[in-house]
Protein backbone atom coordinates (compact mmCIF):
# COMPACT_ATOMS: atom_id res chain seq x y z
CA UNK A 1 0.00 0.00 0.00
CA UNK A 2 1.62 3.15 -1.02
CA UNK A 3 1.60 6.14 1.92
CA UNK A 4 -0.64 9.21 0.92
CA UNK A 5 0.09 12.47 2.15
CA UNK A 6 2.22 13.11 5.76
CA UNK A 7 6.14 14.80 5.20
CA UNK A 8 7.48 14.63 1.62
CA UNK A 9 11.25 15.40 0.74
CA UNK A 10 11.73 18.96 -0.30
CA UNK A 11 8.27 19.67 0.46
CA UNK A 12 7.45 22.98 2.50
CA UNK A 13 8.97 26.22 3.31
CA UNK A 14 12.54 26.85 2.92
CA UNK A 15 14.64 27.28 6.08
CA UNK A 16 15.48 30.92 7.05
CA UNK A 17 19.14 30.25 6.27
CA UNK A 18 18.21 29.36 2.93
CA UNK A 19 16.52 32.32 2.42
CA UNK A 20 19.25 34.96 3.88
CA UNK A 21 21.24 33.44 1.45
CA UNK A 22 19.16 34.15 -1.54
CA UNK A 23 18.63 37.70 -0.55
CA UNK A 24 22.53 38.02 0.31
CA UNK A 25 22.55 36.48 -3.59
CA UNK A 26 20.29 39.12 -4.66
CA UNK A 27 20.70 42.14 -2.94
CA UNK A 28 23.83 43.34 -5.21
CA UNK A 29 21.65 42.96 -8.07
CA UNK A 30 18.91 45.32 -6.12
CA UNK A 31 20.30 48.99 -7.79
CA UNK A 32 19.58 47.24 -11.19
CA UNK A 33 16.76 45.25 -10.67
CA UNK A 34 15.56 49.06 -9.75
CA UNK A 35 17.05 50.74 -12.79
CA UNK A 36 15.12 48.07 -15.09
CA UNK A 37 11.81 48.36 -13.15
CA UNK A 38 12.21 52.42 -14.03
CA UNK A 39 13.16 51.54 -17.26
CA UNK A 40 10.37 49.48 -18.00
CA UNK A 41 7.87 51.96 -16.31
CA UNK A 42 9.19 54.67 -18.74
CA UNK A 43 8.53 52.62 -21.61
CA UNK A 44 4.70 52.38 -20.54
CA UNK A 45 4.99 48.55 -20.42
CA UNK A 46 2.28 47.33 -18.69
CA UNK A 47 4.38 43.85 -17.72
CA UNK A 48 6.30 46.07 -15.32
CA UNK A 49 3.18 48.90 -14.18
CA UNK A 50 1.84 45.30 -13.45
CA UNK A 51 4.76 44.17 -11.02
CA UNK A 52 4.81 47.36 -9.82
CA UNK A 53 1.68 47.29 -8.51
CA UNK A 54 1.78 44.27 -7.69
CA UNK A 55 4.28 44.23 -5.34
CA UNK A 56 3.10 47.13 -4.01
CA UNK A 57 -0.21 46.80 -3.39
CA UNK A 58 -0.31 42.96 -3.60
CA UNK A 59 -2.21 40.86 -6.05
CA UNK A 60 -6.25 41.62 -6.71
CA UNK A 61 -8.29 39.09 -5.29
CA UNK A 62 -9.45 36.82 -7.83
CA UNK A 63 -13.30 36.25 -8.35
CA UNK A 64 -14.60 33.44 -10.29
CA UNK A 65 -18.16 34.16 -12.16
CA UNK A 66 -20.04 31.03 -12.03
CA UNK A 67 -23.41 30.68 -14.41
CA UNK A 68 -25.79 28.01 -14.37
CA UNK A 69 -26.83 28.45 -18.03
CA UNK A 70 -30.53 29.09 -17.05
CA UNK A 71 -30.55 25.72 -15.33
CA UNK A 72 -31.42 25.44 -11.25
CA UNK A 73 -28.26 25.47 -9.00
CA UNK A 74 -29.88 21.98 -7.21
CA UNK A 75 -29.94 20.84 -10.86
CA UNK A 76 -26.28 21.13 -11.96
CA UNK A 77 -24.61 20.33 -8.78
CA UNK A 78 -26.21 16.88 -7.61
CA UNK A 79 -26.97 17.03 -3.94
CA UNK A 80 -27.24 13.17 -3.58
CA UNK A 81 -30.98 12.95 -2.34
CA UNK A 82 -32.34 11.04 -5.35
CA UNK A 83 -33.16 13.99 -7.87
Amino acid sequence: MKERGGKRPGAGRKSKAEELKLIEKLSPMEDLALEKLREGLEKGDYKFVQLYFAYMYGKPKESKDITSAGDKIGTIINLGNGE
